[in-house]
Protein backbone atom coordinates (compact mmCIF):
# COMPACT_ATOMS: atom_id res chain seq x y z
CA UNK A 1 0.00 0.00 0.00
CA UNK A 2 2.71 1.91 1.01
CA UNK A 3 4.15 1.33 -2.29
CA UNK A 4 1.36 2.23 -4.53
CA UNK A 5 0.77 5.44 -2.30
CA UNK A 6 4.51 6.46 -3.42
CA UNK A 7 4.04 5.41 -6.85
CA UNK A 8 0.95 7.56 -7.27
CA UNK A 9 2.50 11.00 -5.56
CA UNK A 10 5.68 10.00 -7.82
CA UNK A 11 3.06 10.26 -10.90
CA UNK A 12 0.98 13.25 -9.66
CA UNK A 13 4.40 15.13 -9.71
CA UNK A 14 5.01 14.68 -12.70
CA UNK A 15 1.90 16.04 -14.13
CA UNK A 16 3.84 19.41 -13.87
CA UNK A 17 7.03 18.59 -14.81
CA UNK A 18 7.24 15.49 -16.63
CA UNK A 19 5.22 13.14 -18.86
CA UNK A 20 1.99 15.21 -18.77
CA UNK A 21 3.55 18.26 -19.78
CA UNK A 22 6.70 19.32 -22.50
CA UNK A 23 10.50 18.25 -22.29
CA UNK A 24 10.85 21.25 -24.21
CA UNK A 25 9.10 24.39 -25.42
CA UNK A 26 10.39 25.81 -28.60
CA UNK A 27 9.50 29.38 -29.37
CA UNK A 28 9.96 30.34 -33.09
CA UNK A 29 10.35 33.65 -34.26
CA UNK A 30 10.27 34.70 -37.54
CA UNK A 31 11.62 38.52 -38.29
CA UNK A 32 9.29 40.25 -40.66
CA UNK A 33 6.88 37.36 -41.87
CA UNK A 34 3.17 37.81 -42.91
CA UNK A 35 0.61 35.46 -42.66
CA UNK A 36 -0.33 35.72 -46.47
CA UNK A 37 3.10 34.20 -47.12
CA UNK A 38 3.00 31.58 -45.40
CA UNK A 39 -0.08 30.38 -47.03
CA UNK A 40 0.97 32.06 -50.38
CA UNK A 41 3.51 29.02 -51.63
CA UNK A 42 2.05 26.53 -49.78
CA UNK A 43 1.83 24.19 -52.83
CA UNK A 44 6.11 24.94 -52.86
CA UNK A 45 6.26 23.36 -49.00
CA UNK A 46 7.96 20.94 -47.63
CA UNK A 47 5.73 18.18 -45.65
CA UNK A 48 8.32 18.60 -42.89
CA UNK A 49 8.03 22.55 -42.32
CA UNK A 50 5.16 25.00 -42.51
CA UNK A 51 3.19 21.80 -43.66
CA UNK A 52 3.71 20.13 -40.33
CA UNK A 53 2.33 23.21 -38.65
CA UNK A 54 -0.75 23.46 -40.51
CA UNK A 55 -1.81 19.97 -40.95
CA UNK A 56 -0.55 18.79 -37.04
CA UNK A 57 -0.97 22.29 -35.24
CA UNK A 58 -3.53 24.88 -34.34
CA UNK A 59 -3.15 28.07 -36.46
CA UNK A 60 -5.38 31.11 -36.44
CA UNK A 61 -5.79 32.60 -39.92
CA UNK A 62 -6.40 36.06 -38.56
CA UNK A 63 -3.75 36.64 -35.61
CA UNK A 64 -2.35 40.48 -35.31
CA UNK A 65 -0.32 42.73 -33.09
CA UNK A 66 -1.99 44.70 -31.17
CA UNK A 67 0.09 47.88 -30.59
CA UNK A 68 0.88 50.32 -33.29
CA UNK A 69 4.53 50.60 -33.61
CA UNK A 70 5.38 47.27 -35.53
CA UNK A 71 9.29 46.74 -35.14
CA UNK A 72 11.25 44.42 -34.20
CA UNK A 73 12.16 44.79 -30.53
CA UNK A 74 8.07 45.81 -29.62
CA UNK A 75 7.52 42.37 -31.32
CA UNK A 76 10.04 40.53 -29.83
CA UNK A 77 9.06 41.38 -26.45
CA UNK A 78 5.41 41.30 -26.75
CA UNK A 79 5.54 37.11 -27.55
CA UNK A 80 6.65 36.02 -24.38
CA UNK A 81 5.43 38.83 -22.21
CA UNK A 82 1.66 38.79 -23.31
CA UNK A 83 2.32 42.84 -22.68
CA UNK A 84 1.99 45.83 -24.80
CA UNK A 85 4.43 48.24 -25.02
CA UNK A 86 2.87 50.97 -22.49
CA UNK A 87 3.71 47.99 -19.81
CA UNK A 88 6.78 46.19 -21.32
CA UNK A 89 8.22 49.17 -21.62
CA UNK A 90 10.26 48.51 -25.43
CA UNK A 91 8.63 51.79 -27.24
CA UNK A 92 10.69 50.88 -30.44
CA UNK A 93 14.32 50.11 -31.63
CA UNK A 94 15.51 52.98 -30.02
CA UNK A 95 13.90 55.75 -28.43
CA UNK A 96 14.73 59.32 -27.04
CA UNK A 97 16.24 59.17 -23.18
CA UNK A 98 14.17 62.38 -21.99
CA UNK A 99 16.69 62.43 -18.95
CA UNK A 100 20.05 62.18 -20.83
CA UNK A 101 18.84 63.83 -23.71
CA UNK A 102 19.52 61.33 -26.03
CA UNK A 103 19.04 58.18 -28.08
CA UNK A 104 18.32 55.19 -26.09
CA UNK A 105 18.61 51.85 -27.87
CA UNK A 106 16.25 49.26 -26.90
CA UNK A 107 18.70 46.94 -25.08
CA UNK A 108 21.64 48.64 -24.46
CA UNK A 109 23.51 48.47 -20.85
CA UNK A 110 26.56 50.36 -19.98
CA UNK A 111 26.46 47.97 -17.51
CA UNK A 112 27.34 45.07 -18.99
CA UNK A 113 30.05 44.54 -22.01
CA UNK A 114 30.31 41.86 -25.21
CA UNK A 115 32.07 38.72 -24.21
CA UNK A 116 35.30 38.64 -25.54
CA UNK A 117 34.32 41.34 -28.19
CA UNK A 118 34.61 45.33 -28.25
CA UNK A 119 31.23 46.78 -26.97
CA UNK A 120 30.56 49.87 -29.21
CA UNK A 121 28.20 52.54 -28.02
CA UNK A 122 24.67 51.17 -28.02
CA UNK A 123 25.22 47.75 -28.49
CA UNK A 124 22.54 45.41 -27.40
CA UNK A 125 23.76 43.96 -24.15
CA UNK A 126 21.02 43.22 -21.76
CA UNK A 127 17.36 43.07 -21.14
CA UNK A 128 17.20 46.02 -18.44
CA UNK A 129 14.88 48.21 -20.70
CA UNK A 130 12.10 45.24 -20.80
CA UNK A 131 10.04 46.47 -17.31
CA UNK A 132 7.76 42.85 -16.87
CA UNK A 133 8.50 39.07 -17.38
CA UNK A 134 8.39 37.13 -19.51
CA UNK A 135 7.24 33.08 -19.85
CA UNK A 136 10.57 32.23 -19.52
CA UNK A 137 11.44 33.75 -16.27
CA UNK A 138 8.36 32.58 -14.86
CA UNK A 139 9.53 28.81 -15.96
CA UNK A 140 12.98 29.66 -14.33
CA UNK A 141 11.47 31.14 -11.41
CA UNK A 142 8.60 27.78 -11.20
CA UNK A 143 11.78 25.34 -11.17
CA UNK A 144 13.95 26.64 -8.81
CA UNK A 145 15.63 27.80 -11.88
CA UNK A 146 16.62 24.65 -12.97
CA UNK A 147 14.87 24.92 -16.34
CA UNK A 148 17.33 25.71 -18.90
CA UNK A 149 16.28 28.56 -20.87
CA UNK A 150 18.41 29.22 -24.15
CA UNK A 151 17.37 32.17 -27.10
CA UNK A 152 19.07 32.46 -29.94
CA UNK A 153 18.84 35.10 -33.23
CA UNK A 154 20.71 36.89 -35.49
CA UNK A 155 19.58 39.81 -34.16
CA UNK A 156 20.70 40.75 -30.18
CA UNK A 157 17.14 42.56 -29.63
CA UNK A 158 15.60 39.40 -31.08
CA UNK A 159 17.61 37.34 -28.57
CA UNK A 160 17.74 39.09 -25.71
CA UNK A 161 13.78 40.36 -25.10
CA UNK A 162 12.48 36.54 -25.49
CA UNK A 163 15.13 35.06 -23.22
CA UNK A 164 13.95 37.50 -20.37
CA UNK A 165 15.68 38.50 -17.45
CA UNK A 166 16.92 34.96 -16.69
CA UNK A 167 17.79 32.94 -19.54
CA UNK A 168 21.09 32.80 -21.65
CA UNK A 169 20.75 34.70 -24.54
CA UNK A 170 22.93 34.75 -27.65
CA UNK A 171 23.37 36.91 -31.22
CA UNK A 172 25.24 37.14 -34.31
CA UNK A 173 28.16 39.33 -34.63
CA UNK A 174 28.89 40.75 -37.93
CA UNK A 175 32.56 41.68 -37.14
CA UNK A 176 33.59 38.21 -36.12
CA UNK A 177 30.70 36.07 -37.43
CA UNK A 178 30.52 34.08 -34.21
CA UNK A 179 27.25 33.82 -31.56
CA UNK A 180 28.08 35.71 -28.74
CA UNK A 181 26.77 37.12 -25.50
CA UNK A 182 27.38 39.31 -22.77
CA UNK A 183 28.67 40.04 -19.15
CA UNK A 184 25.31 40.13 -18.41
CA UNK A 185 24.76 36.52 -18.96
CA UNK A 186 28.07 34.91 -18.21
CA UNK A 187 31.64 35.46 -17.67
CA UNK A 188 32.53 32.92 -19.95
CA UNK A 189 32.00 30.56 -22.84
CA UNK A 190 31.03 27.24 -22.04
CA UNK A 191 32.60 24.46 -23.94
CA UNK A 192 30.42 23.29 -26.02
CA UNK A 193 30.62 26.75 -27.45
CA UNK A 194 34.33 26.97 -27.77
CA UNK A 195 34.50 23.31 -29.44
CA UNK A 196 31.85 25.06 -32.10
CA UNK A 197 33.71 27.46 -32.82
CA UNK A 198 37.38 25.49 -32.97
CA UNK A 199 36.92 24.87 -36.46
CA UNK A 200 35.65 28.51 -37.92
CA UNK A 201 32.67 27.57 -39.11
CA UNK A 202 31.65 31.21 -40.27
CA UNK A 203 34.03 30.68 -42.83
CA UNK A 204 32.25 28.30 -44.22
CA UNK A 205 29.06 30.40 -44.42
CA UNK A 206 30.42 33.23 -45.34
CA UNK A 207 32.38 31.45 -48.50
CA UNK A 208 28.90 30.38 -49.95
CA UNK A 209 26.76 32.09 -51.71
CA UNK A 210 22.75 32.21 -52.34
CA UNK A 211 20.78 30.75 -55.19
CA UNK A 212 17.49 30.15 -56.06
CA UNK A 213 15.79 26.80 -54.72
CA UNK A 214 13.68 26.36 -57.99
CA UNK A 215 13.26 26.90 -61.53
CA UNK A 216 12.65 29.90 -62.18
CA UNK A 217 9.14 29.78 -63.51
CA UNK A 218 8.24 28.45 -60.32
CA UNK A 219 8.43 32.12 -59.33
CA UNK A 220 5.72 33.34 -61.31
CA UNK A 221 3.42 34.72 -58.29
CA UNK A 222 6.50 36.83 -57.59
CA UNK A 223 7.99 40.31 -59.51
CA UNK A 224 10.29 42.74 -58.49
CA UNK A 225 8.56 45.26 -55.76
CA UNK A 226 9.11 48.17 -57.74
CA UNK A 227 12.49 49.58 -55.42
CA UNK A 228 13.98 52.70 -56.38
CA UNK A 229 16.68 53.02 -53.96
CA UNK A 230 19.90 51.42 -53.33
CA UNK A 231 20.50 48.53 -51.64
CA UNK A 232 20.99 48.98 -48.00
CA UNK A 233 23.56 47.63 -45.41
CA UNK A 234 27.05 45.97 -45.63
CA UNK A 235 27.14 43.37 -48.07
CA UNK A 236 30.60 42.47 -47.64
CA UNK A 237 32.34 39.92 -44.89
CA UNK A 238 29.77 38.47 -42.00
CA UNK A 239 27.25 41.33 -42.83
CA UNK A 240 25.85 39.51 -45.76
CA UNK A 241 25.12 36.68 -43.95
CA UNK A 242 22.05 38.57 -42.77
CA UNK A 243 21.02 39.65 -46.11
CA UNK A 244 20.48 35.86 -47.61
CA UNK A 245 18.84 32.65 -46.06
CA UNK A 246 22.31 31.33 -45.15
CA UNK A 247 21.85 33.55 -41.99
CA UNK A 248 19.23 31.75 -40.81
CA UNK A 249 20.47 28.35 -42.12
CA UNK A 250 23.81 29.34 -40.07
CA UNK A 251 21.56 30.34 -37.09
CA UNK A 252 19.98 26.76 -37.06
CA UNK A 253 23.56 25.30 -37.42
CA UNK A 254 24.68 26.88 -34.15
CA UNK A 255 21.19 26.31 -32.61
CA UNK A 256 21.42 22.35 -32.95
CA UNK A 257 25.01 22.53 -31.37
CA UNK A 258 23.55 24.40 -28.36
CA UNK A 259 20.65 22.24 -28.19
CA UNK A 260 22.98 19.30 -27.90
CA UNK A 261 25.71 20.97 -25.71
CA UNK A 262 23.18 21.86 -23.51
CA UNK A 263 21.29 18.65 -22.87
CA UNK A 264 17.81 20.87 -23.27
CA UNK A 265 14.48 18.34 -22.98
CA UNK A 266 16.61 16.21 -20.75
CA UNK A 267 15.98 17.05 -17.36
CA UNK A 268 16.50 14.40 -15.24
CA UNK A 269 13.38 15.58 -13.16
CA UNK A 270 11.57 16.19 -15.99
CA UNK A 271 11.59 19.82 -15.71
CA UNK A 272 10.87 21.34 -18.91
CA UNK A 273 13.25 23.56 -20.82
CA UNK A 274 12.89 26.34 -23.36
CA UNK A 275 14.25 27.15 -26.45
CA UNK A 276 13.63 30.93 -28.65
CA UNK A 277 14.70 30.84 -31.78
CA UNK A 278 14.68 33.96 -33.85
CA UNK A 279 14.99 33.68 -37.84
CA UNK A 280 15.65 36.98 -38.88
CA UNK A 281 16.53 36.67 -42.37
CA UNK A 282 13.64 37.51 -43.78
CA UNK A 283 13.48 40.65 -42.34
CA UNK A 284 16.29 41.68 -43.89
CA UNK A 285 15.25 40.20 -47.46
CA UNK A 286 12.01 41.77 -47.23
CA UNK A 287 13.68 45.25 -46.88
CA UNK A 288 16.10 44.97 -49.38
CA UNK A 289 13.62 43.34 -52.08
CA UNK A 290 9.80 43.49 -51.25
CA UNK A 291 7.57 41.01 -50.00
CA UNK A 292 6.37 40.43 -53.72
CA UNK A 293 9.99 39.87 -54.64
CA UNK A 294 11.20 36.53 -55.84
CA UNK A 295 14.59 36.79 -53.30
CA UNK A 296 11.32 37.17 -50.85
CA UNK A 297 9.53 34.11 -52.20
CA UNK A 298 12.76 31.85 -52.27
CA UNK A 299 13.30 33.09 -48.58
CA UNK A 300 10.49 31.70 -47.49
CA UNK A 301 11.20 28.35 -49.12
CA UNK A 302 14.15 28.33 -47.89
CA UNK A 303 12.96 29.23 -44.69
CA UNK A 304 10.53 26.13 -44.72
CA UNK A 305 13.25 23.87 -45.19
CA UNK A 306 15.08 25.05 -42.38
CA UNK A 307 12.25 24.11 -40.10
CA UNK A 308 11.66 20.90 -41.80
CA UNK A 309 15.69 20.31 -40.55
CA UNK A 310 15.06 21.22 -36.82
CA UNK A 311 11.63 19.41 -36.47
CA UNK A 312 13.66 16.32 -37.41
CA UNK A 313 16.29 17.22 -35.31
CA UNK A 314 14.00 18.79 -32.55
CA UNK A 315 12.45 14.50 -33.36
CA UNK A 316 15.69 12.56 -32.58
CA UNK A 317 17.10 14.86 -29.92
CA UNK A 318 13.91 14.99 -27.49
CA UNK A 319 10.76 13.30 -29.19
CA UNK A 320 8.31 15.77 -31.29
CA UNK A 321 5.83 14.07 -29.07
CA UNK A 322 7.77 15.70 -25.97
CA UNK A 323 7.88 19.18 -27.47
CA UNK A 324 5.48 22.51 -27.61
CA UNK A 325 6.61 24.21 -30.58
CA UNK A 326 4.93 27.79 -31.47
CA UNK A 327 5.98 30.02 -34.04
CA UNK A 328 5.04 33.32 -34.99
CA UNK A 329 6.80 37.03 -36.21
CA UNK A 330 7.02 39.99 -34.74
CA UNK A 331 5.43 41.83 -37.39
CA UNK A 332 4.16 41.82 -41.24
CA UNK A 333 5.52 44.16 -44.12
CA UNK A 334 3.78 46.54 -46.72
CA UNK A 335 4.80 46.90 -50.21
CA UNK A 336 7.01 49.65 -51.33
CA UNK A 337 5.33 53.12 -52.17
CA UNK A 338 6.11 52.05 -56.11
CA UNK A 339 4.67 49.18 -56.07
CA UNK A 340 1.57 50.98 -54.37
CA UNK A 341 1.64 53.16 -56.58
CA UNK A 342 2.10 51.14 -60.09
CA UNK A 343 0.70 48.26 -59.16
CA UNK A 344 -2.19 49.34 -56.95
CA UNK A 345 -2.77 52.73 -58.18
CA UNK A 346 -2.48 54.25 -54.56
CA UNK A 347 -1.30 58.35 -54.29
CA UNK A 348 2.11 57.05 -51.80
CA UNK A 349 5.19 58.54 -51.45
CA UNK A 350 8.16 58.30 -48.65
CA UNK A 351 8.23 60.69 -46.18
CA UNK A 352 11.41 62.69 -45.04
CA UNK A 353 11.07 62.92 -41.34
CA UNK A 354 14.38 65.47 -40.93
CA UNK A 355 12.76 67.77 -43.69
CA UNK A 356 9.07 67.28 -41.80
CA UNK A 357 10.79 67.82 -38.33
CA UNK A 358 12.35 71.04 -39.76
CA UNK A 359 9.31 71.93 -41.68
CA UNK A 360 7.62 71.62 -38.18
CA UNK A 361 9.75 73.78 -36.03
CA UNK A 362 9.47 76.60 -38.64
CA UNK A 363 5.85 76.57 -38.70
CA UNK A 364 5.72 76.35 -34.60
CA UNK A 365 7.94 79.34 -34.75
CA UNK A 366 6.18 81.68 -36.94
CA UNK A 367 3.14 80.53 -34.57
CA UNK A 368 4.65 80.95 -30.98
CA UNK A 369 7.94 82.85 -31.72
CA UNK A 370 11.90 81.99 -32.24
CA UNK A 371 12.90 78.37 -29.95
CA UNK A 372 13.44 74.92 -30.38
CA UNK A 373 10.01 73.27 -30.81
CA UNK A 374 10.40 69.24 -31.88
CA UNK A 375 14.26 67.98 -30.86
CA UNK A 376 14.17 64.05 -31.91
CA UNK A 377 12.26 61.94 -33.98
CA UNK A 378 12.70 58.24 -33.13
CA UNK A 379 10.32 56.62 -35.20
CA UNK A 380 6.83 56.98 -34.78
CA UNK A 381 6.94 59.72 -32.33
CA UNK A 382 8.62 63.26 -32.12
CA UNK A 383 9.63 64.37 -29.15
CA UNK A 384 9.26 68.42 -27.94
CA UNK A 385 11.91 70.47 -25.93
CA UNK A 386 10.95 70.85 -22.51
CA UNK A 387 9.51 74.20 -22.76
CA UNK A 388 7.04 73.33 -25.84
CA UNK A 389 5.80 70.41 -23.70
CA UNK A 390 2.54 72.70 -23.53
CA UNK A 391 -0.80 71.40 -24.79
CA UNK A 392 -1.18 74.38 -27.34
CA UNK A 393 1.92 73.73 -28.70
CA UNK A 394 1.17 70.06 -29.21
CA UNK A 395 -2.30 70.66 -30.48
CA UNK A 396 -0.57 73.20 -33.30
CA UNK A 397 1.91 70.41 -34.12
CA UNK A 398 -0.54 68.08 -34.75
CA UNK A 399 -2.57 70.02 -36.94
CA UNK A 400 0.60 71.16 -38.87
CA UNK A 401 2.01 66.96 -39.17
CA UNK A 402 -1.67 66.08 -40.46
CA UNK A 403 -2.01 68.95 -43.27
CA UNK A 404 1.27 67.32 -44.23
CA UNK A 405 1.34 64.38 -47.53
CA UNK A 406 1.30 60.90 -46.30
CA UNK A 407 0.51 61.76 -42.72
CA UNK A 408 -2.94 60.05 -41.50
CA UNK A 409 -3.27 60.89 -37.74
CA UNK A 410 -1.22 62.32 -34.57
CA UNK A 411 -1.50 61.66 -31.20
CA UNK A 412 -0.39 64.20 -28.66
CA UNK A 413 0.81 63.68 -25.36
CA UNK A 414 -2.18 65.39 -23.61
CA UNK A 415 -4.45 62.88 -25.32
CA UNK A 416 -2.92 60.22 -24.36
CA UNK A 417 -2.12 60.61 -20.84
CA UNK A 418 -5.86 61.81 -20.35
CA UNK A 419 -6.85 58.77 -22.62
CA UNK A 420 -8.61 61.32 -24.78
CA UNK A 421 -7.46 59.50 -27.83
CA UNK A 422 -10.51 58.64 -30.59
CA UNK A 423 -12.48 55.52 -29.53
CA UNK A 424 -10.83 53.81 -33.49
CA UNK A 425 -8.66 50.89 -33.83
CA UNK A 426 -6.04 53.15 -34.17
CA UNK A 427 -6.16 55.20 -30.79
CA UNK A 428 -6.54 51.67 -29.16
CA UNK A 429 -3.45 50.79 -30.84
CA UNK A 430 -1.41 54.36 -30.27
CA UNK A 431 -2.36 54.20 -26.72
CA UNK A 432 -1.03 50.49 -25.67
CA UNK A 433 1.89 51.31 -27.72
CA UNK A 434 2.53 54.50 -26.27
CA UNK A 435 4.89 54.84 -22.58
CA UNK A 436 4.92 57.93 -20.39
CA UNK A 437 8.02 58.19 -19.06
CA UNK A 438 9.68 56.30 -22.84
CA UNK A 439 7.76 57.86 -25.63
CA UNK A 440 7.72 61.08 -27.08
CA UNK A 441 5.17 63.65 -27.66
CA UNK A 442 3.68 63.13 -30.93
CA UNK A 443 2.55 59.97 -32.06
CA UNK A 444 2.86 60.01 -36.00
CA UNK A 445 0.72 57.26 -38.26
CA UNK A 446 1.39 57.29 -41.55
CA UNK A 447 -1.55 57.02 -44.75
CA UNK A 448 -1.87 53.43 -45.94
CA UNK A 449 1.19 52.69 -48.76
CA UNK A 450 3.79 55.50 -47.29
CA UNK A 451 6.74 54.96 -46.60
CA UNK A 452 8.20 56.53 -42.86
CA UNK A 453 11.45 54.96 -41.41
CA UNK A 454 14.12 57.14 -40.37
CA UNK A 455 15.22 58.08 -44.05
CA UNK A 456 13.29 58.14 -46.87
CA UNK A 457 15.68 55.79 -48.64
CA UNK A 458 17.18 53.76 -45.85
CA UNK A 459 15.25 50.51 -47.13
CA UNK A 460 13.43 49.55 -50.37
CA UNK A 461 10.56 48.52 -48.24
CA UNK A 462 9.32 48.82 -44.05
CA UNK A 463 7.26 48.54 -41.75
CA UNK A 464 5.98 49.29 -38.34
CA UNK A 465 2.50 50.59 -38.54
CA UNK A 466 -1.03 49.53 -37.04
CA UNK A 467 -2.02 49.18 -41.24
CA UNK A 468 -2.94 45.35 -41.00
CA UNK A 469 0.17 44.63 -43.80
CA UNK A 470 2.12 45.06 -40.21
CA UNK A 471 0.16 43.73 -37.95
CA UNK A 472 -1.17 40.43 -39.41
CA UNK A 473 0.94 37.62 -38.67
CA UNK A 474 1.43 33.53 -38.08
CA UNK A 475 0.29 32.19 -34.87
CA UNK A 476 0.97 28.22 -35.04
CA UNK A 477 1.16 25.87 -32.10
CA UNK A 478 1.77 22.11 -31.93
CA UNK A 479 2.46 19.48 -29.45
CA UNK A 480 0.51 16.42 -29.52
CA UNK A 481 -0.48 15.91 -25.71
CA UNK A 482 -1.49 19.72 -25.32
CA UNK A 483 -2.83 21.32 -28.32
CA UNK A 484 -6.09 20.40 -30.46
CA UNK A 485 -5.18 21.13 -34.24
CA UNK A 486 -7.09 22.44 -36.78
CA UNK A 487 -7.33 25.98 -38.50
CA UNK A 488 -9.12 28.78 -36.01
CA UNK A 489 -10.49 31.82 -37.97
CA UNK A 490 -11.59 33.88 -34.84
CA UNK A 491 -9.19 37.11 -34.69
CA UNK A 492 -6.66 36.63 -31.66
CA UNK A 493 -3.60 39.08 -30.57
CA UNK A 494 0.05 37.59 -30.47
CA UNK A 495 -0.18 38.59 -26.75
CA UNK A 496 -2.07 35.96 -26.43
CA UNK A 497 0.49 32.86 -26.93
CA UNK A 498 2.06 33.88 -23.39
CA UNK A 499 -0.62 33.21 -21.11
CA UNK A 500 -1.36 29.90 -23.44
CA UNK A 501 1.83 28.79 -23.04
CA UNK A 502 2.00 29.59 -19.35
CA UNK A 503 -1.16 27.79 -18.42
CA UNK A 504 0.15 24.50 -20.63
CA UNK A 505 2.90 24.85 -18.39
CA UNK A 506 1.02 25.60 -15.17
CA UNK A 507 2.70 28.79 -14.63
CA UNK A 508 1.99 32.23 -12.70
CA UNK A 509 1.13 34.82 -16.01
CA UNK A 510 3.78 36.59 -17.00
CA UNK A 511 3.77 40.19 -14.56
CA UNK A 512 2.72 43.03 -17.32
CA UNK A 513 0.20 40.11 -19.56
CA UNK A 514 -2.93 41.21 -20.88
CA UNK A 515 -3.25 38.78 -23.38
CA UNK A 516 -6.60 35.85 -22.94
CA UNK A 517 -5.52 31.90 -22.51
CA UNK A 518 -6.20 29.96 -26.00
CA UNK A 519 -8.65 28.09 -24.60
CA UNK A 520 -10.44 26.47 -27.92
CA UNK A 521 -7.05 24.90 -28.52
CA UNK A 522 -6.26 23.37 -25.66
CA UNK A 523 -7.39 20.07 -24.64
Amino acid sequence: MHKLLVALLVVLSLSVHGAESPRLVVVITVDGLPQEQVLKYRDQLTPGGFQRLLRHGAWFANAHHGHATTFTAVGHAAILTGAYPYRHGVVGNEWWDRTAQQRMYCCADPASQLLDEPTKPNAGTSPRNLQVTTVSDELRINTGMEAKVLSISLKDRGAIFTAGKTGQAYWFSKDTGRFITSSYYTNSYPAWWQAFYAGKPQDKWRAQSWTNLLPAAAYWRSAKDGCHVHEPGDSSGFDALRWSPLGDEYTLEFTLAALKGENLGKNPRGVPDLLALGLSCHDYINHRYGPTSTQSQDAVLRLDRTLETLFNALDQSVGLDHVLIALTADHGFANSPEFCRDVLRMETGRVDPVKLRADLNTALREKFGPGEYAVAWHNPTLTLAPAAQRPEVEQAAAQFLESQPGIHTVFTRTQLVNGQVPPTRFGLLAARSWHRQLSGDLFVIQQPGWYLFNTPDEHCVTHGSPWTYDTHVPVMLMGRAWIKPGQRNETIEVVDLAPTLATVLQLRQPSGAEGRVLHEILP
